[in-house]
């Protein structure tokens, strides 16, 4: 079971980085370079939908991280 928890843990975590990531910030960081041709193509509205999109699935990601280590610190001893 420990094992489980440890790799699902592993998996959230890396998922987490990327989501946060792909976020557009004040400085349009990764999601701007990514996403600014998307933008041109598509049009403005297209990138708010994957922005808000992206926060959802980080809340969603961040209460599984937050879940998951508690797991794997109960199942330490």
């Amino acid at each position: 079971m420990k094992v489980a928890v440890d790799i699902l843990l592993a998996i959230v975590s890396i998922a987490l980085i990327l989501v946060v990531l792909l976020q557009s910030g004040k400085s349009a960081g990764l999601s701007g370079a990514i996403g600014g041709a998307s933008e041109q193509l598509i049009g403005k509205t297209k990138a708010r939908g994957i922005d808000a999109l992206l926060g959802k699935i980080t809340v969603v990601l961040g209460v599984l991280f937050m879940v998951l280590t508690l797991l794997a610190g109960y199942f330490i001893k």
